[in-house]
């Protein structure tokens, strides 16, 4: 047996811990990474459900992702849960709601995306409570229902962007807008991606003991099966047939001199591009070209000069009415001498000019008004902008064009279910959302804004035309497929035939019924989850 010189040198005392040195070094090493992979992991699963949301066709990421974020907080303590689900709700919402700082700097967006995120932090909470109770996918998936739900209300009326179901346009549970609306397609979506999650750990369950209880295995089966069955039984909702004939609509994209916050500093300059958009497509019915329209649907904020107070402003909308003979919807900024602006949709006849008007029921907080100013103004001198705020109208947009109900829901009003949902119960046979993204860049928001038009088109099973000062404008069909779409900050006239359309789905029978049941469900299953830890906890005392 032999030694090196230097270690028969060293006294034992000094040898033993240097021995032990690197071990422990390692141990410590492997607990750190053993603590963040959690932490990775929420963050994790929201980017895979910021990732299936549009532009990118990726819808089926939602699943693997509500799966990862089921493995985060299954079984933990509400608190551990509610950091979880913070990082969660960071990964998903920070990169998806990117748009909202295009131009006003990175604070409002931090803001807003972190004020969201509580939601899903606290939502989290609760879905880690059910996790212990029995078929707790079911009421997992109705927390997060219950969490979209109040986020959807409050502050300000709420912000209902990313809704799973604004994500689900392409996806095979999309039918089931037309049974329940958003809260029954994103509960079946949260549902079948908490199931996912369970049938694994049931799987590693049997791997490692052997034994697999049929009832547990039974959950994880039909918490998949289930909401696609459902999905796929739904199908027969989706339907396009005109069951009250067709209408020629028309789109009118003019484009914005320039982009950012002022692309309305030449108010002038945008009217003219609709104006003349306009008159370009009588040009080309006149000569056979493309169809004549029955009436054409100009976007928000196409005339931010005021019709009703601006002689020349008035004069160039009734010149292109009149070009192209038919009854055209333009959006207008109306400013009275008093009291708030109006975002206005206004009715234009070629014989009789204005004859009805429409006022944006949901104006939009940080946008059109500015609640707070003097305490926003700390953060961001941006809000001087908005030097005038908006106040909402209290009247449902229904126009009659040419003989056509038209439901009108102008851009920010698209996310919220109230008001598409209003438009079709008051009559409408097909829906156009009126919009102006040019704020907002060449930011996926367009393509989020879209989808959720889509989802609309099902929820309500009626044609859903989008016209956008700059794109992407376009023609949604009732089962969600779009039919022509234009190209961003590119001028452009889309001319569709429509089938109008009167049968109501059940989701827009029930309204908020559904919503309601999940909530209630979502309470059931908090109420438990908390009466068996208070029993628990007594029953640890004695």
């Amino acid at each position: 047996m032999s030694a090196t010189p230097t270690a028969m040198n060293q006294p034992a005392e000094q040898l033993a811990p240097h021995s032990d040195a690197t071990p422990r070094g390692r141990r410590i090493g492997r607990r750190m990474l053993t603590r963040l992979v959690a932490p990775a992991a929420a963050a994790l699963s929201g980017l895979l459900l910021y990732a299936s949301f549009p532009p990118r066709p990726l819808w089926w990421l939602v699943l693997p992702g509500f799966a990862l974020l089921a493995w985060c907080l299954y079984g933990r303590r509400a608190r551990a849960a509610f950091g979880l689900g913070l990082l969660a709700g960071l990964g998903f919402l920070l990169p998806l709601l990117s748009w909202t700082g295009e131009e006003v700097g990175p604070v409002p967006w931090l803001a807003l995306a972190a004020a969201e995120a509580l939601f899903v932090a606290v939502c989290s909470a609760g879905i880690a409570m059910v996790t212990r109770l029995p078929l707790w996918p079911v009421w997992g998936a109705a927390v997060w229902i219950l969490g979209e739900a109040v986020r959807a209300r409050v502050p300000f009326g709420g912000f209902p962007w990313g809704k799973i179901a604004f994500g689900q346009a392409d996806s095979v549970f999309l039918p089931l807008a037309a049974v329940g609306g958003t809260p029954v397609l994103g509960f079946a979506v949260v549902l079948c991606g908490f199931g996912l999650y369970e049938a694994v750990r049931r799987f590693r369950t049997y791997r490692s003991t052997g034994e697999l209880p049929r009832r547990g295995a039974a959950v994880a089966a039909l918490t998949i099966v289930v909401p696609v069955t459902a999905a796929l039984a739904a199908l027969p909702l989706v339907d396009d047939s005109a069951q009250d004939g067709t209408a020629t609509a028309a789109a009118i994209q003019g484009n914005v001199p320039r982009l950012g916050l002022d692309f309305n500093a030449q108010r002038r300059a945008v009217l003219d591009n609709h104006a003349r958009r306009t008159e370009q497509l009588a040009a080309d019915v006149e000569a056979g070209k493309v169809s004549r329209p029955d009436f054409v649907l100009w976007p928000e904020n196409s005339s931010d000069l005021d019709p009703y107070r601006n002689s020349d402003a008035r004069m160039v909308i009734d010149r292109a009415v009149r070009a192209i003979g038919a009854p055209t919807v333009v959006g207008a900024v109306l400013t009275p001498e008093t009291g708030k602006l109006r975002n206005t949709l206004i009715e234009w006849d070629p014989e009789r000019g204005p004859v009805a008007t429409y006022d944006k029921r949901h104006v939009q907080p940080f946008g059109e008004y500015i609640p707070m100013r003097s305490f926003v103004r700390l953060f961001s001198s941006d809000v001087d902008r908005v030097r005038r705020d908006f106040g909402p109208g209290n009247k449902v947009g229904v126009f009659d064009l040419a003989g056509t109900k038209v439901g009108l829901a102008t851009c920010y009003e698209a996310a919220f279910d109230w008001a598409v949902r209003d438009t079709v119960t008051g009559g409408a046979q097909l829906i156009t959302v009126p919009s102006n993204n040019a704020t907002f860049g060449r930011s996926e928001m367009t393509y989020q804004q879209l989808a959720m038009s889509r989802v609309r088109a099902v929820e309500h099973s009626r044609a859903v035309v989008v016209p956008v000062t700059s794109g992407v404008s376009a023609v949604i069909q009732p089962d969600g497929e779009v039919v022509q779409k234009t190209q961003m900050f590119t001028p452009d006239a889309l001319v569709a035939e429509v089938p109008l359309r009167s049968s109501l789905t059940p989701a827009t029978r029930l309204g908020t019924i559904p919503e309601g049941v999940l909530v209630v469900l979502a309470g059931a299953g908090l109420g438990w989850a908390a009466f068996r830890g208070v029993r628990a906890r007594r029953g640890t005392s004695v």
